[in-house]
C-alpha cells in the first residue's frame, strides 16, 4: 500500500495533522524564498482593489466562479 493510500484511509483528525506538519516543513522558515514575482503580482493587485478596478467576492462567489471557469 502507497502512503497516499495509507493516508487517505487515517480519520480527518490524523490527516489535519499531517498537512499540519507538512506545512510547517514546508515554510519559509525551513528555507523556501518566495519568489520576487509574488510579490510584485500581490503590489499590481492591491494597486487595482485600492483603485476600484477590482473588488473583494465572497468565498462562495469566488468558488462557484472558479468552478465555473473550470467547466
Amino acid at each position: 500500500m502507497t502512503i497516499t493510500e495509507q493516508v487517505l484511509q487515517l480519520p480527518r483528525k490524523e490527516k489535519l495533522k499531517i498537512m499540519e506538519t507538512l506545512w510547517i516543513d514546508l515554510s519559509p522558515a525551513k528555507g523556501f524564498e518566495t519568489p520576487e514575482w509574488h510579490g510584485q503580482v500581490l503590489k499590481e493587485t492591491q494597486a487595482k482593489f485600492d483603485s476600484g478596478e477590482i473588488k473583494a467576492l465572497d468565498w462562495e462567489e469566488a468558488k462557484r466562479r472558479l468552478k465555473d471557469e473550470k467547466n
